[in-house]
C-alpha cells in the first residue's frame, strides 16, 4: 500500500472517531441515552484497522495542505447543528473508509460500510430526540 493511501486511512479513521465521539458524548451526557451511546461507543470500537505502525509512519501533518480550519467549520449554531456536522463527518469518513479499505480486504471495506448504514440510522435517533423535545 503506498504512503499516500495510508495518509488516507489515517485521516479519514481519525475523522471518523472524532465523529462519532462527539455525538457518543452527546447523547451520553445531554440526551442521557445510553442506548445510543452504546451503539456509537461500540462503532468507535468497531472504526480501526490493524496495521497502527504504518498508518502513524505516514502521518505527515506539517504537508497537509487542507489542514487550515475553514470559515463553514468554525460556525455552529447550537447543539443540533453540531450533531449534525458530526454525523456527517463520521458518515462521509466512513465512505472513503469504504472504499479505501477495498486496497486491504473486502471484509474491511464491508466493515465500514457497515459502520455508514449505522450511522444513518442512528440519524433517525438525533431526529426523534429533537422533534420530541419541541
Amino acid at each position: 500500500m503506498t504512503n499516500e493511501n495510508l495518509r488516507i486511512l489515517d485521516a479519514n479513521l481519525n475523522r471518523l472517531r472524532e465523529g462519532i465521539r462527539v455525538v457518543e458524548d452527546v447523547f451520553r451526557y445531554v440526551y442521557n441515552d445510553a442506548q445510543t451511546a452504546l451503539r456509537l461507543k461500540n462503532l468507535r470500537h468497531l472504526s480501526r484497522i490493524d496495521i497502527y505502525n504504518e498508518l502513524l509512519s505516514s502521518r505527515d501533518i506539517k504537508n497537509d495542505v487542507l489542514k487550515k480550519t475553514t470559515q463553514s467549520e468554525t460556525n455552529r449554531e447550537d447543539l443540533y447543528s453540531i450533531l449534525i456536522a458530526n454525523f456527517k463527518r463520521a458518515q462521509e469518513s466512513a465512505r472513503v473508509l469504504e472504499e479505501f479499505g477495498k486496497l486491504l480486504s473486502n471484509e474491511t471495506s464491508e466493515k465500514f460500510k457497515y459502520i455508514r448504514y449505522e450511522l444513518y440510522d442512528l440519524e433517525i435517533a438525533l431526529t426523534n430526540i429533537t422533534s420530541n423535545s419541541k
